[in-house]
């Protein structure tokens, strides 16, 4: 993996999270590529000589409409809310689908494998669980840096198998705003394409007791061509569900 430039004037002051052999602290921004920056709203992911930016913020945005307004039916149903299950999100990414089920009352597990994304995320809860509106919620978060796959395992016979395994794998967005466009276009580049959906989607499946939901485009292949028990459909979104493998 190669290393990520992470410029602050005050590395003394950086948080344990932003502490990673492949996050290279420095004061000055590279000439080219991505770099991650430790600006005053936050751990910031910017590409050299293009003006937009990425970062986790559960205060505001879409993250704050959906907390003030509403939002999120569909995949609450799609992971049985009423039931009240524990759920596992195995493909942490900027956390908002974990965020908008933590705001439903559930308890969440996030697992990110790259030190870059996990920066950015660990970043977001801790400025939640500072702000008044957005704490409760943020509490019942806890985010592991870890290959979901190879640490599920490791985890369920610590603390007990979840009931739900959540999982949301990269695909192209072709009918989304250019801001998300442009944040996808960043992750793409941050992290790669390339992932083992197989091996990510077989750890789910043993790791589940009730249910797997795969979050997916409306009119996507079904992943890894493993057709589902049941659907839930939207707009522009479905989310597959799989059975689970008992208690």
């Amino acid at each position: 993996m190669h290393p990520i430039p992470l410029i602050t004037p005050t590395p003394h002051t950086l948080p344990d999270y932003a502490r990673h052999p492949v996050l290279a602290v420095s004061d000055t921004p590279p000439a080219s590529s991505l770099y991650l920056a430790a600006e005053e709203q936050g751990i910031v992911l910017h590409r050299v000589s293009n003006k937009g930016a990425v970062w986790v913020d559960f205060t505001a945005g879409a993250a704050q409409h959906r907390r003030l307004h509403g939002g999120g039916e569909l995949l609450a149903k799609a992971v049985g809310r009423s039931k009240q299950p524990t759920v596992w999100d195995a493909t942490g990414g900027l956390g908002r689908d974990s965020f908008v089920l933590a705001g439903l009352g559930l308890n969440v597990h996030i697992f990110e494998r790259h030190p870059a994304v996990y920066c950015l995320l660990a970043d977001g809860l801790a400025r939640a669980l500072l702000h008044p509106d957005t704490a409760e919620t943020a509490s019942r978060l806890t985010l592991h840096h870890a290959d979901a796959a190879e640490y599920m395992p490791h985890l369920a016979a610590e603390i007990g198998r979840p009931q739900v395994v959540y999982l949301d794998p990269m695909y192209p967005e072709r009918r989304k705003s250019a801001a998300v466009k442009k944040e996808m276009a960043f992750f793409h580049e941050l992290v790669g394409t390339a992932q083992n959906d197989a091996a990510l989607f077989d750890a789910a499946l043993a790791t589940a007791t009730a249910r797997v939901v795969v979050k997916r485009p409306r009119l996507g292949d079904f992943l890894c061509d493993r057709k589902p028990d049941y659907q839930y459909t939207g707009k522009s979104t479905r989310f597959d569900v799989y059975n689970g493998n008992g208690a």
